[in-house]
C-alpha cells in the first residue's frame, strides 16, 4: 500500500509531505485547492505520461517521492526479473525538469518511466470521474467481464491458435492471383530458365574467352615474339646462342672453382642458368606450333562471347549473376507450378484451426457469461444497499466472426425503474447513477483485484443525501481489503474515514501555496462543518458534524 507521498514545486504545491494510513483515506478540500494534483502527481511517479506544465512556476524542477509498503508479490516477481531489489518496500522517485525532462529511480536505482510503467502499474489503480463516463462505452465492458472471469488462460489458448489463423490466412490471400498474370509469369520463367540452361554457362569463362581471343588475335606477333626468343638462346651456324655462351661460361667457371673454392657458388650459378636457358629454349620450340592462325576458332569465340554480352546485359553484370538468376527464376518457377498442392494444404489447415479457434471462442464465451451472472448479483445487491433497488442490469451479447478478443458482441444494459425496458446505459443513467453503478462493478470486482491501493477521484458525483452515506459504507466495506484513497466533496463520506487530511489552498506575496494537513478529531468536526454548510459554519453544522463522526463510529 501507499505509504507517503512528498511533493516538491509541483504546479501550486511548493512543498508537502502526506502520510497515509490503511483503510479509507478521505481528501477534502475546496474546488481548486489542489486535488487533482495529487492525482497528478501520483499518476507522474506510476511511471505515466507527464510534461514540463507541472513544474511549479519559477521552479527548476520538480520532485515526486513515494514509498510503499507490503508490495504485492508480483510486484516484487517483476522488479527481481528486471535487476531490482526484492523487498516488501518500495520507494519510488522521478524528478521533471522545467525543460521537460524526466528521470526515475527504484529503490535508488536509475529507471526510465516506461520502467516504472511496467513494473509497478500493479500498486495503484485510480478511478477518475472519466472512469463512469468511459463506462458509457461498450468497448470498455468486455473488458470488465474479462477482469472478473480471470480467464486469461483460456484467452490465449484461444488467441494462440487465432494468431496462426490470421497467418495462414494471409498467406492464402498472398497466393491468390489472377490466373492469366499467373500463366504470364509461368510463360516468362519458362523462357528464361531455358535460355540461361541452353547457353550452357561456366563460372569465370568469359575472362577465359577473352584470353583467348587475344592470343588469337595477334597469333602471328606472338609467334615471331617466340621464335627470335629461340633463335638468341638456341644460335645458329655462324654464332653461338645464349645457351652455348652460358654453357662456356659454367664451363670456365666450374674449372676456376677447382682452383678457389671461393668461386663455386658463382660457379654452382651459372651451371643453374644454363639449365634453365636450355629448358626454356626447348619450351619455347615446343610453343610454336601452337600459335598458328586459326580464323574459325576466333569466330566462334566472338560469337560465345557475343551470347554472354546478351545475357549479361538481360540478367546481371557477370556470368556468375546470370547463373544465380537463373537458379532464382528455377525456384520460383517451380514455388508456382507446385504452389496449388501447398494452397489446398494452406485451406486444409485453415479449416482445421477455425474449428479448434471456434471451440476455444465459445470455451471464452462460456467464462463471460458466467462472469456476467455472478457479477450481476454482486452489482446488484450493491445497488439496492446504494439506494438504488429494483435497478436491473442484463447483457447484450452476440456472437459474431471470430476476432482478435474472441467472437463475443456485448454491452451493458440497465433498467432503472420496475416495468421499464432494459436500454444502454448512455440513454438511461445520471451522474449521479452512473456514479453508483460504477462503484458497484468496483466493489464487486474489489476480490479479483490484486492492487492493494484504489483511488476514487468524486466518485460520488452528482449523489447526497442517503445515497451519499451508502457509497461511504461501500468505500469503508471495500477499505477492509483494499487501501482507500476518496477524493470527495460530501461529509457523509468524509465522516467514515479512517483518515482524513484536509487540502488548503493559501495566497501569500501574490504566490499560491497548497497544503495538506492531516485533521485530528477537531480539525474533522470543522471540515464535515464546511462540507455541510459551506464558509459559513455555524453551531448548528458544527453539531451535525459531532453527530455524524459519532455515529461513523459504530
Amino acid at each position: 500500500m501507499l505509504s507517503s507521498l512528498q511533493i516538491e514545486n509541483v504546479a501550486v504545491i511548493q512543498k508537502a509531505e502526506v502520510h497515509f494510513q490503511p483503510g479509507l483515506n478521505v481528501l477534502t478540500g475546496e474546488t481548486g485547492a489542489g486535488k487533482s494534483i495529487l492525482i497528478d502527481s501520483i499518476n507522474a511517479i506510476l511511471g505515466n505520461r507527464t510534461s514540463k506544465d507541472l513544474v511549479r512556476t519559477g521552479a527548476a524542477k520538480a520532485v515526486i517521492r513515494a514509498a510503499f509498503e507490503q508490495v504485492p508479490v508480483p510486484v516484487q516477481d517483476r522488479l527481481e526479473k528486471a535487476g531490482y531489489e526484492r523487498s516488501e518496500e518500495l520507494m519510488l522517485s522521478r524528478e521533471i525538469t522545467a525543460e521537460g525532462k524526466s528521470s526515475c529511480r527504484i529503490n535508488g536505482m536509475p529507471a526510465t518511466a516506461a520502467i516504472l510503467r511496467e513494473l509497478c502499474g500493479g500498486l495503484i489503480n485510480i478511478n477518475g470521474q472519466h472512469d463512469s463516463v468511459g463506462l458509457l462505452n461498450p468497448a470498455r465492458h468486455l473488458g470488465i467481464l474479462d477482469d472478473y472471469a480471470q480467464n486469461q488462460e483460456v484467452f490465449q489458448d484461444y488467441y494462440r491458435l487465432y494468431r496462426e489463423l490470421v497467418r495462414i490466412k494471409k498467406e492464402l490471400d498472398a497466393m491468390i492471383t489472377d490466373e492469366a498474370e499467373k500463366q504470364r509469369r509461368i510463360d516468362l520463367l519458362t523462357y528464361q530458365v531455358q535460355e540461361i540452361e541452353d547457353a550452357g554457362l561456366t563460372a569465370g569463362e568469359d575472362q577465359t574467352l577473352e584470353n583467348r581471343r587475344r592470343v588469337l588475335a595477334n597469333a602471328s606477333t606472338i609467334r615471331d615474339r617466340v621464335a627470335k626468343s629461340y633463335a638468341l638462346l638456341s644460335g645458329d651456324d655462324e654464332s653461338a646462342g645464349g645457351v652455348d655462351l652460358l654453357g662456356e661460361a659454367s664451363n670456365a667457371m666450374e674449372t676456376a672453382a677447382q682452383l678457389d673454392d671461393s668461386l663455386s657458388g658463382a660457379a654452382g650459378q651459372l651451371m643453374d642458368l644454363y639449365y634453365t636457358a636450355k629448358d626454356v629454349a626447348a619450351e619455347l620450340i615446343g610453343r610454336l606450333e601452337s600459335y598458328g592462325t586459326n580464323d574459325a576458332e576466333l569466330d566462334d569465340i566472338e560469337q560465345r562471347l557475343d551470347l554472354l554480352y546478351k545475357l549479361k546485359r538481360k540478367y546481371g553484370e557477370t556470368v556468375e549473376d546470370v547463373i544465380a538468376f537463373g537458379q532464382k527464376a528455377r525456384e520460383e518457377l517451380e514455388h508456382i507450378q507446385t504452389s496449388q498442392e501447398r494452397y489446398d494444404a494452406l485451406q486444409a489447415e485453415k479449416l482445421r484451426l477455425y474449428r479448434l479457434a471456434r471451440e476455444k471462442a465459445e470455451a471464452l464465451t462460456r467464462t463471460r457469461l458466467n462472469a456476467f451472472e455472478e457479477l450481476n448479483k454482486r452489482i446488484s445487491g450493491t445497488l439496492d444497499f446504494l439506494n438504488m433497488p429494483g435497478v436491473r442490469m442484463t447483457l447484450q451479447h452476440s456472437r459474431g466472426p471470430l476476432a482478435s478478443h474472441g467472437q463475443d458482441s456485448v454491452e451493458f444494459y440497465i433498467s432503472t425503474n420496475p416495468g421499464e425496458a432494459p436500454k444502454p446505459l448512455a440513454k438511461i443513467a445520471s451522474g449521479g447513477e452512473l456514479s453508483r453503478i460504477t462503484l458497484a462493478i468496483k466493489n464487486a470486482m474489489a476480490d479479483k483485484d490484486a492492487v492493494p491501493t484504489v483511488i476514487y477521484d468524486e466518485i460520488d458525483s452528482g449523489v447526497s443525501g442517503k445515497a451519499a452515506s451508502r457509497i461511504g459504507e461501500v468505500l469503508r466495506q471495500s477499505a477492509q481489503g483494499h487501501q482507500i484513497l476518496c477524493i470527495t466533496h460530501t461529509a457523509q463520506i468524509a465522516a467514515l474515514a479512517d483518515c482524513h487530511l484536509l487540502i488548503q489552498k493559501n495566497i501569500t506575496n501574490e504566490r499560491t501555496y497548497t497544503e495538506i494537513h492531516p485533521l485530528d478529531e477537531n480539525g474533522r468536526v470543522e471540515a464535515l462543518a464546511r462540507l455541510i454548510s459551506g464558509d459559513h459554519v455555524t453551531e448548528l453544522s458544527l453539531a451535525n458534524a459531532r453527530e455524524m463522526l459519532g455515529l461513523s463510529a459504530r
